[in-house]
């Protein structure tokens, strides 16, 4: 019962603010809402492209290592698109224009920083709310209390019930913040995981187009 009084009082304060510290509290809850749409989202959008990316690399990889002597790498665009395909693309092209080795390393080390890049991108976003979201219910917290006890001190009233009704209230940005913050941590540890196991596909697959000679050469033939 006092679990869901505490819930009633936090909707009734964000449904129906009557000040201006009530307000900033009810500013926190409606901003951990965003932020947990916002993780949300990234998480979607990231898991998609990182199974998107692991298929292709496991069939380039595929690929690459059956190319022997008589083999040959298909020149379709569907194998060399996306951000293994182009890596392995522009390996490709600077194996035929230069037999330098250190030239061809150094091209790889660009082309894995490049693309590297967009395995991370959008993940600031879950470590920002992963940063934020606890201070931000802290933050709604303080507000809270403050609202609680300049509403009683103005009515008069000294009864501990409505005290901790209100201080319950309150405690429940903290805990809102501090959830959101979980939430985006989950997605957060395993996004970074799965970033190393991609850069670990991409260096196989960079060495993989750069030493093959015959991969170089059906390459310029296209």
């Amino acid at each position: 019962m006092a679990i869901i009084q505490t819930l009633t009082n936090a909707a009734n304060a964000v449904l129906h603010p009557a000040s201006l510290t009530e307000s900033l509290h009810v500013i926190t809850f409606a901003l951990l809402g965003v932020a947990v749409v916002l993780v949300t989202f990234v998480s979607i959008e990231r898991a998609i492209f990182y199974v998107v990316n692991l298929r292709q690399a496991r069939k380039l990889e595929k690929l690459l290592a059956k190319s022997g002597p008589n083999g040959s790498f298909p020149k379709s665009s569907g194998v060399l698109s996306g951000v293994f395909g182009s890596a392995v693309a522009d390996m490709l092209a600077v194996r035929n224009a230069s037999s330098e080795r250190s030239a061809q390393e150094d091209v790889a080390q660009t082309i894995f920083i490049r693309s590297r890049a967009r395995f991370t991108q959008h993940l600031w976003m879950l470590d920002t709310v992963i940063t934020a979201a606890p201070l931000l219910g802290l933050l709604g917290t303080i507000f809270g209390i403050i609202d609680t006890f300049v509403a009683l001190a103005q009515a008069g009233i000294s009864d501990p019930a409505a005290v901790s009704a209100g201080i319950g209230t309150a405690l429940f940005a903290t805990a809102a913040g501090i959830g959101t913050a979980l939430y985006g941590l989950l997605f957060n540890n395993t996004f970074q995981e799965v970033v190393l196991r991609l850069s670990d596909h991409l260096k196989l697959v960079l060495i993989a187009a750069g030493m093959d000679p015959l991969i170089g050469t059906q390459a310029s033939a296209k």
